[in-house]
């Protein structure tokens, strides 16, 4: 019987249609540095000419800062309504913001998409990968990214750096044993499919590791 806490299939890939833009997702723990890096890659593909648009999960749909404010900073929440809650901000995310900028010809770069949910309501929340990538599927109607950067750091970094900044979200109070089977999870998902990622040690240097994230990126910008 397989095991549910263990990444079996990816969901079919949508080809992308020609001229469409690309579409890069960043991944990875609560304090691994991905709003950074986010920003730094937009800044070198701006200087390169590109329109990048910059947007995240759970927030920047048009439902997204309710949806947000329910999901992070709200009291306890079921877990499958959590689930269904991401879903449908995704469902909204991909249909008002990115799948026309993709139309359009723009590279977007979010900060969170399915990955995510497999990785928190699937292994952190225990909801199974399966269900919640099937959900993810229904709510993205196939829409993957043409490339997933996972931003790896330890469990004891990962605190440090949460501590440091002194605030925890609703999902960032759940214990460090959690937080390392959402850990693994990202580097599994990862395992599936190394064509489609980069897993990148987000313990260097922010240059170092913008540099990597950079010349993958631009192997996918057509």
């Amino acid at each position: 019987m397989p095991n549910d806490d263990e990444p079996t299939a990816a969901p079919p890939a949508h080809s992308r249609p020609p001229g469409r833009g690309q579409f890069i997702a960043f991944e990875g723990g609560d304090g691994v540095g991905k709003s950074t890096q986010v920003g730094l890659l937009a800044a070198h593909l701006r200087g390169r000419g590109r329109e990048v648009v910059v947007t995240r999960e759970p927030g920047d749909s048009r439902i997204g800062a309710e949806v947000r404010a329910i999901l992070l900073d709200g009291g306890e929440l079921d877990v499958r309504a959590e689930a269904l809650l991401f879903a449908a901000d995704r469902a909204d995310h991909v249909t008002s913001l990115v799948s026309p900028a993709l139309q359009r010809g723009a590279v977007v770069v979010t900060d969170r998409y399915v990955d995510s949910s497999i990785a928190y309501q699937g292994v952190g929340r225990g909801l199974g990968i399966d269900q919640v990538a099937a959900l993810s599927e229904f709510a993205t109607q196939g829409l993957r990214p043409d490339l997933t950067v996972v931003l790896d750091l330890e469990a004891s970094e990962r605190r440090r750096r949460m501590e440091n900044l002194g605030q925890f979200d609703r999902i960032e109070r759940e214990p460090d044993h959690v937080h390392e089977r959402i850990r693994q999870a990202f580097l599994d998902l990862a395992g599936r499919e190394p064509d489609r990622y980069l897993v990148v040690d987000a313990g260097r240097e922010a240059d170092q590791i913008a540099a990597e994230i950079a010349a993958a990126a631009e192997k996918v910008i057509e």
